[in-house]
């Protein structure tokens, strides 16, 4: 983790345990000598965010794992990621989310379109996406799902 990762760290950590900055201070006190992380070396640092991961906090992944994605612009994108949403709530597909959507556009299309793009937000042809509604509609209807 680099200097900066590390603070944030453990500021984030604090506010998690419920921390406020007094009790902050005591503990970086009690566990480097120096009340400031900002005179602290990076190995004290570090043994502060140790301190707090043995009081329970427990990081997270990072920006990396979050599911949140920025919504479709396209009302016709929009639409296939409502009906694989509701193919997920319905159990009918093992992968849920747009990962999965991602994974069935390409197991379902690469042949015959020749190349699909990474993400389903970058299919721009309109013949495309059609196919892939029509396709997540006959999934919907096979599934028992209302639409």
């Amino acid at each position: 983790m680099t200097a900066n990762t590390v603070l944030k760290t453990i500021h984030v950590a604090c506010r998690d345990l419920g921390m406020d900055n007094d009790t902050r201070r005591d503990l970086q006190l009690l566990v480097t000598g120096k009340e400031s992380l900002a005179t602290m070396t990076p190995a004290e640092q570090q043994a502060v965010l140790d301190a707090l991961k043995a009081r329970g906090f427990k990081p997270s992944a990072g920006k990396a794992s979050r599911t949140y994605r920025r919504p479709a612009t396209r009302g016709d994108i929009k639409f296939c990621h409502v009906l694989w949403g509701k193919l997920a709530r319905a159990g009918a597909v093992d992968l849920p989310g747009a990962a999965g959507l991602n994974a069935f556009i390409r197991a379902r299309f690469e042949k015959a379109w020749g190349a699909v793009p990474f993400d389903i937000d970058g299919l721009r042809d309109w013949k495309q996406i059609a196919t892939v509604i029509e396709a997540l509609k006959a999934m919907c209807g096979r599934a028992g799902i209302k639409l």
